[in-house]
């Protein structure tokens, strides 16, 4: 999944807020470290999916070309691989 800069500023800000909220963070020196390091916690995920989702594609073209393709899901097919590839490098999707 893609998401600009001002979509991630959004979302840091509600996680932010619900932590807040929730009483689970506490602020000692202001919202900007914290906004900042939530938003690079997931542009990095963000990153790490991207190239998940590049490798699972890759590898579905491979596959592809080996077996044929013929009538096989090719949606299916690649969440398959996404979910084994996630397995293998423990990531949570």
């Amino acid at each position: 999944m893609h998401l600009r800069d001002e979509q991630i500023g959004r979302l840091a800000e509600k996680v932010l807020g619900d932590l807040e909220r929730a009483e689970l963070v506490i602020q000692k020196q202001g919202r900007g470290g914290i906004l900042a390091a939530i938003k690079s916690a997931i542009a990095a995920d963000l990153k790490v999916e991207e190239a998940l989702e590049r490798d699972a594609e890759a590898l579905l073209e491979q596959t592809l070309r080996a077996v044929g393709g013929d009538g096989i899901d090719r949606h299916k097919m690649l969440r398959m691989i996404k979910d084994r590839l996630a397995k293998e490098r423990k990531i949570v999707l």
